[in-house]
């Protein structure tokens, strides 16, 4: 077990600790044994002079996804804030290097919500092109007018190419899952999986981006948002997919260019999308929702009980392992660059 440099030491013997978001109950409970925590219990997202605040006088900080900490932001936090514990595996939210200039460790929750994801994402891999969401607004709106040997015909999905780009572990869970279905599985990313492990998903790699996305009838995004994947999804690169063909993103809204997709989805060349993610969340743009075959839902691919007080847990481990001297294990290594 790898010892930390200058292990930290709290003048009333547990860390002060301040959690940005309202988290599950057992998770908020437990924080409350073990540290000096501030919780949120409006759950309201913070503003940037609240976490400045927070930041200025705590020793951990438990951000979510919707809290930005940027570079002036941790430039001014308090000489005693030495732990960022991430609340999600993202941490594209936070200024990686700054931290790693003022020695500020960060750490995240990964691969705690990977089955609970790669379960939304084949709900929009199913429901695009089966139409689901345009039969739910029949129904809704009472304008069905029964069944008809032609009414609402979708597409099938067995033997069509799910293309994915970002095979780690949640593109891994989607492939095995499509599998099932009898997709035939086509990825990009980094690098090719071992063959053992293309094997056994059935897959095969394209080098490629532009190639993946001829091929894919339907395309899923599951890589992280870097300044290489930001508007990655462009006009240019949509308009190489076949017509009527799909598109799913449970990873970051920011990775799609938006009026693209949105002009593809209204001249048709798009059959339809499942998001889950948009770039400027909470705000989802009206052509989106207006859109008869786009799934649009409210950013819950992570949402589940179990998932959720998992990623609580591991919280809470990052930070023990932290107090008692010990490197946590979901320490993101990026932000120790320089020291």
């Amino acid at each position: 077990m790898s010892q930390i440099d200058n292990p930290p030491q709290f003048a009333s013997g547990k860390p002060k600790v301040v959690v940005t978001r309202h988290l599950a109950p057992s998770v908020e409970a437990r924080m409350s044994e073990l540290f000096d925590v501030s919780l949120n219990t409006t759950d309201e997202p913070m503003t940037r002079e609240a976490l400045m605040d927070a930041m200025a006088r705590c020793d951990v900080l438990v951000p979510t996804v919707t809290d930005r900490i940027d570079a002036d932001m941790i430039d001014g936090a308090g000489a005693n804030l030495r732990l960022i514990a991430n609340f999600g595996a993202g941490t594209e939210h936070i200024d990686l290097a700054a931290a790693a200039a003022r020695k500020i460790m960060v750490t995240n929750t990964s691969g705690v919500f990977t089955d609970d994801t790669a379960d939304l994402t084949m709900a929009g891999i199913i429901g695009v092109p089966r139409r689901i969401r345009e039969g739910v607004e029949l129904i809704r709106t009472g304008r069905w007018t029964g069944w008809a040997p032609t009414g609402m015909l979708g597409r099938k999905i067995g033997g069509k190419v799910l293309g994915i780009i970002g095979m780690g572990r949640i593109g891994q869970a989607v492939a095995h899952r499509a599998r099932a279905f009898g997709m035939e599985i086509a990825y990009t990313g980094r690098k090719p999986l071992p063959a053992a492990m293309e094997s056994m998903l059935g897959a095969r790699f394209v080098a490629d981006v532009d190639a993946l996305m001829a091929e894919a009838d339907i395309l899923t995004l599951h890589c992280p948002l870097t300044d290489q994947t930001r508007g990655m999804i462009d006009a240019r690169r949509i308009a190489l997919m076949k017509p009527g063909s799909s598109i799913v993103n449970t990873a970051r809204g920011e990775i799609i260019d938006s009026e693209a997709l949105i002009a593809a989805l209204q001249s048709g060349h798009l059959a339809g999308a499942g998001l889950d993610v948009y770039p400027d969340e909470p705000l989802v743009d009206p052509r989106l929702i207006r859109h008869p075959n786009v799934m649009t839902l409210p950013h819950i691919g992570s949402a589940t009980v179990e998932g959720r007080e998992a990623s609580g847990e591991k919280v809470i481990a990052n930070i023990q392992f932290w107090v008692n001297g010990h490197r946590p294990p979901d320490q993101v290594l990026t932000a120790l660059v320089g020291g």
